[in-house]
């Protein structure tokens, strides 16, 4: 398998990524001795074509990271939300499942205005927004291929170098991927019968964070599991070999209402209780609370 040195040498950076970098460093200087989080979201395409028509896609939705996002925001942090283009984004996820039209309605032929019994729901979620973006809380950066997201970590990270500073790695990041080399140029053709190809697996790049691009931020990671037998002892070998403050242990089928916060010295078990539920408290708001209290205890004793 490659170094993460190699993969950044051998393929080149998307053609946005200078700007999106400037984006980033702008928005880190100036929230220089604050609380700052990056949050990566969603999962990553893999492409099988250089002229993409077809990719390798991996599960989700970017419910995790976008609702953290909006949950950070509450707790006084300034957000970089860096997230898989046209998956979940704060505050607007909250429509995800409503029309945006059907929400809208024509006033005197003339204008457009919200709907009287949906301004309740919009009117607070539209403010927070206007809110971040005003004070330049907030920014996004959408990507949707692996080797975007690669760049994207590597240079945000590197800008993230301080006890002020929280990783949250939250995005679903692909094992697997082709290089470009190795792609056709065009879409492949059914005609040539069923395409073979090689899956590379993709570099760790988990050590570089944790010991070289941000080694003073609060680090976490997330360990997805199907085997509940599994997921304490991986999550455990995780921050024993990067040497991370965090590893957010979650099951696929329970990951909506229970997670277990795991660092060197405590397994934490989060539950969504039913009163949670009756008072719309997601998962989210409570994970987000108590890493807040966490990375709170970690900058006051560095």
């Amino acid at each position: 398998m490659e170094t993460h040195e190699e993969f950044y040498n051998t393929h080149p950076p998307p053609l946005n990524y200078e700007n999106d970098i400037t984006k980033v460093e702008n928005f880190v200087r100036c929230h220089k001795n604050e609380k700052i989080v990056l949050i990566t979201s969603g999962g990553t395409t893999v492409p099988i074509e250089q002229n993409t028509v077809r990719f390798v896609d991996n599960f989700s939705a970017g419910t995790r990271g976008s609702a953290s996002a909006e949950y950070f925001l509450d707790a006084g942090y300034a957000v970089i939300f860096i997230y898989r283009s046209k998956s979940l984004e704060p505050f607007v996820r909250h429509f995800v499942n409503d029309s945006l039209l059907d929400k809208l309605e024509i006033k005197n032929n003339k204008s457009i205005q919200v709907k009287e019994d949906k301004v309740e729901k919009l009117l607070p979620l539209l403010k927070k927004y206007k809110d971040a973006k005003a004070s330049n809380k907030f920014i996004s950066i959408p990507f949707t291929t692996l080797i975007d997201y690669m760049w994207l970590l590597r240079g945000s990270c590197m800008l993230l170098d301080s006890k002020y500073c929280l990783i949250y790695l939250a995005a679903a990041v692909s094992d697997f991927y082709i290089p470009p080399s190795e792609m056709a140029e065009h879409k492949l053709q059914s005609k040539d019968g069923p395409p073979v190809m090689t899956l590379h697996l993709v570099p760790k790049v988990m050590k570089a964070v944790t010991h070289n691009w941000s080694r003073q931020a609060y680090i976490v990671s997330f360990k997805l599991e199907t085997d509940s037998m599994l997921l304490e002892t991986k999550s455990k070998d995780a921050l024993h070999k990067y040497k991370h403050q965090l590893v957010i242990g979650n099951l696929l089928h329970s990951r909506k209402y229970n997670v277990k916060l795991i660092s060197p010295n405590d397994i934490e078990d989060i539950l969504v209780t039913d009163t949670n539920k009756k008072n719309g408290i997601e998962i989210e708001k409570i994970i987000v609370n108590k890493i807040k209290t966490k990375h709170d205890e970690f900058i006051n004793n560095i």
